[in-house]
């Protein structure tokens, strides 16, 4: 098994991020290498990488390393140490005055808790099929103010989650008790990974192949309930800015994660200024931040 890693430069990392998970769509692993740089990596046998020359075309001046590395023969079981599970706590006062249930996100090979209280929800995800196993601080950040908005939504209405992967997203948002749900991704092994860990979970979701720069997106001819729909969007910036742009009217609620810090003002200014939308809350850890927006 090899692993392939490729180091860019911070500034230019989420375009290099986006363009890498169209050769790589089963997944990138990320890391911070120093201040001003990341590192991203990808792992298979030989003929399955994507190759040097279309590494070098898609980074540009942004590449400042390519590196390969045999990787030992129980990489596998190394693998799985990294996944662990992780658990999102239930915010404390809901305003709707309805209960609610944090999160717990486990890999399959993980045994179910046995000590956890009855208001967790556990959730199985294989994090070897698809983009999202909640370990990402992106995706954490979406699941802690997800668990915000449902508290502050006792009747829970239709919900789309855009770019789902793994399906991690929409199935916490069906166990939350939105409905209907519908995942949408551009590529095909995350519409059957998420499909499959749905049925795990024994949610119900729609999942379809969807291509956000050419395809409108679903319910906006059905005005009354795109007013009541909330969104979903783990995204990188550009793909963010392609959604605010292609809208025409906004959601009842948007929550968008996927974004650097020093993104979020811009993002949530072009569904200002576009859609109306205003900002109720934003998180962040470490690099990463989420917003939640309201029309």
């Amino acid at each position: 098994m090899i692993r392939l890693a490729i180091r860019v430069a911070r500034a230019d990392a989420e375009l290099v991020l986006s363009e890498l998970l169209e050769l790589a769509p089963a997944g990138v692993e990320e890391l911070a290498t120093a201040a001003d740089t990341v590192e991203y990596a990808v792992y298979g046998a030989p003929g399955e990488l994507p190759s040097l020359p279309d590494l070098r075309a898609m980074s540009g001046s942004a590449l400042l390393e390519i590196s390969t590395s045999e990787i030992p023969d129980d990489w596998h079981e190394r693998w799985r140490e990294f996944h662990r599970p992780v658990l999102i706590e239930a915010p404390r006062g809901a305003i709707g005055g309805s209960a609610l249930h944090g999160l717990r996100i486990r890999p399959p090979w993980e045994p179910a808790s046995t000590s956890l209280e009855q208001s967790v929800r556990e959730i199985v995800i294989d994090p070897g099929q698809a983009f999202g196993t909640g370990g990402h601080a992106s995706t954490r950040l979406c699941l802690q103010l997800l668990l915000e908005l449902a508290g502050s939504e006792p009747a829970r209405g239709p919900l789309l989650d855009v770019g789902t992967g793994s399906g991690v997203l929409a199935i916490a948002a069906a166990g939350l008790g939105f409905g209907p749900v519908l995942g949408l991704d551009n590529e095909q092994e995350s519409v059957e990974a998420a499909s499959e860990n749905a049925l795990v979970n024994g949610v119900e979701l729609e999942v379809r192949r969807f291509d956000l720069r050419n395809d409108e997106l679903p319910w906006l001819d059905q005005a009354d309930e795109w007013r009541s729909t909330v969104v979903l969007a783990n995204l990188l910036r550009p793909l963010l800015l392609e959604l605010a742009n292609s809208m025409p009217q906004g959601p009842s609620q948007l929550i968008a994660g996927g974004l650097l810090r020093d993104e979020v003002d811009e993002v949530a200014s072009a569904f200002a200024e576009r859609l109306g939308m205003r900002e109720l809350e934003r998180r962040d850890e470490g690099e990463w931040a989420a917003v939640w927006l309201s029309r």
